[in-house]
């Protein structure tokens, strides 16, 4: 019967993701992160596209340098697709996305994607932005959650001894962001805090490099990745994910280490391995942006 075959076609697809994914959480619990100079030809070979971090991976001391800036333009040049995915809000992101050589910026965890118009989907009115905005959930539901989103980020500041909120706080839409290394900082159990109240309303968390991040929905950066591929690109990234890489510095990217056998990391991610669930599979000499340019040209060397 043809319900029969489809079960066991649905089974065997199932087992077969579920022993790929189980494989590539033992891959990150046992092996050691190598250097990048490990990494494969032929896997360097096949890649069409790189996502990244952009805070402690393609900026140094918050801004982008100039080795990265031309690592940027250098893989664009190449015909590679370039998509940040950060945790930085929409309003901080705007710039970048219009001045920087990449097909799109995905903000605030994945819940908004903003890129240039002459990429297509929705343009804006204002002509002399050329940028278009895309968001994952509809206004109502952003509506809604913002308001719920301020009630925690007030409760958080006034439990948490020491939380202020980031300073890039005016720009964010779709989620809060505490400051914990930025211009304030806070300890490991003030942090861990901040998380429990977070969680405790309902809200997803994760901590960046300099921010505890907390906000409603499904989305996160491997979600966003999945959904700004289709849109702008209408392809699946789960179909190609070993052309695809990602580089990333920090305990709120190991959902992308996991789910990339391309993935690596800049070298201050050690500061959190110990943290870490999920290792990067390879990790660069260089730091921060210097990081991000020897990957880079491990790329561009395999073209």
């Amino acid at each position: 019967m043809p319900w029969v075959a489809t079960l066991l076609r649905n089974r065997v697809l199932y087992r077969s993701h579920h022993n790929a994914g189980q494989a590539r959480q033992r891959r990150a619990k046992i092996s050691p992160m190598q250097a990048l100079n490990h990494w494969n030809l032929l896997a360097r070979r096949g890649v069409t596209g790189v996502l990244t971090d952009i805070d402690d991976t393609l900026t140094t001391d918050g801004a982008i340098t100039a080795d990265a800036l031309a690592a940027l333009a250098a893989l664009t040049a190449a015909g590679l697709h370039v998509i940040p995915i950060t945790g930085r809000p929409v309003g901080w992101s705007l710039p970048f996305a219009r001045d920087w050589p990449v097909d799109a910026i995905v903000a605030e965890n994945g819940a908004v994607a903003i890129f240039s118009s002459k990429k297509g989907l929705r343009p804006n009115q204002d002509g002399r932005e050329q940028l278009s905005k895309l968001y994952q959930q509809d206004d109502a539901t952003r509506a809604a959650n913002y308001a719920r989103m301020q009630r925690v980020a007030r409760r958080v500041t006034q439990e948490v001894a020491g939380a202020v909120l980031a300073q890039d706080s005016p720009g964010r839409e779709t989620d809060i962001a505490i400051d914990h290394s930025e211009f304030a900082q806070l300890p490991p159990e003030r942090i861990a805090q901040a998380i429990q109240i977070m969680q405790s309303e309902g809200m997803n968390a994760t901590v960046s490099s300099i921010h505890i991040n907390g906000w409603f929905g499904a989305h996160n950066k491997l979600a966003g990745a999945r959904w700004i591929v289709r849109e702008l690109l209408g392809r699946d990234l789960d179909a190609e994910l070993a052309r695809w890489v990602y580089v990333g510095d920090s305990t709120n990217d190991q959902l992308m280490f996991e789910a990339f056998d391309n993935s690596v990391g800049v070298a201050n991610v050690r500061r959190f391995e110990a943290q870490l669930t999920h290792k990067p599979r390879y990790i660069t000499h260089g730091e921060r942006g210097a990081g991000f340019a020897e990957v880079a040209a491990a790329l561009l060397a395999a073209r």
